[in-house]
């Protein structure tokens, strides 16, 4: 589920320069069925939610970014899974100010949280595993560089309207206090079920990058409605232990 949910997130990463112009909005939430290609067959592990809300601080008003990952209960006995990721960011340049990653899988356990400094260039963390003592640092980065949920809601500033099929930019993420290297290529139109929502228009995007989590070149796709929310219909994944997909069912506050 670690690679799945750095695909989710990691494909954002189109734009660091955009403005959030109303695409992302306090109090959305969209709901994904994960599903593994299993002998064949896709088969429906766990349910993933994407939410955002507003919160104030003595300083300074923020948005709180969230994505969960829960394995249904049926599956909880074989690999039980609950990984919280959540970003707090300005709400008109969605720059990241916190960022808190909370992983349990089966035996696996990992919490991280980020401090983006004002200076744009330097990241001071906290990490604790499982039976290790906590640790800290502080590490340096690119300018504009931004945790992997920021990145995924400044996708959806992007104004695909303007894009050519092929068209294709390189940015980076900051993912295990490490910075990464990510493509966006724009392949087009496509109509994809979006869940509630019917049948949408989307812009497909292939996205690669400089990791061994992904796999295959054109394999790995989002799907966002084109339309002015761009809401993330479905997600298509291929990472070394096989392929699947996040397919939405709900989305609301949009």
């Amino acid at each position: 589920m670690k690679k799945i949910l750095f695909f989710i997130t990691a494909f954002a990463s189109l734009s660091l320069s955009a403005q959030n112009t109303g695409a992302v909005k306090s109090g959305e939430k969209f709901i994904y069925s994960a599903s593994y290609n299993m002998s064949g067959l896709m088969t429906q592990l766990a349910q993933v939610t994407m939410q955002t809300e507003t919160v104030k601080t003595s300083k300074k008003t923020l948005l709180h970014l969230s994505c969960e990952a829960t394995t249904y209960s049926k599956w909880d006995t074989f690999f039980k899974i609950r990984d919280r990721y959540e970003s707090y960011v300005d709400p008109v340049t969605l720059r990241s100010n916190l960022y808190k990653r909370d992983i349990f899988e089966g035996k696996y356990t990992k919490k991280e949280k980020y401090i983006f400094k004002s200076d744009g260039r330097t990241i001071e963390s906290t990490v604790t595993k499982k039976n290790m003592p906590e640790t800290k640092k502080a590490f340096q980065v690119r300018g504009g560089s931004q945790d992997v949920v920021a990145i995924l809601y400044k996708l959806r500033t992007v104004n695909f309207s303007t894009f050519k099929p092929g068209q294709t930019q390189s940015f980076v993420v900051v993912f295990d206090e490490k910075e990464m290297g990510v493509s966006a290529k724009y392949l087009g139109k496509e109509t994809i079920n979006a869940g509630n929502l019917g049948k949408k228009v989307c812009y497909k995007i292939s996205i690669g990058a400089k990791t061994n989590k992904l796999r295959g070149t054109d394999k790995n796709i989002i799907y966002l409605t084109a339309d002015a929310a761009k809401v993330p219909a479905l997600i298509q994944f291929s990472i070394p232990v096989g392929t699947g997909q996040l397919t939405l069912t709900k989305a609301t506050g949009i």
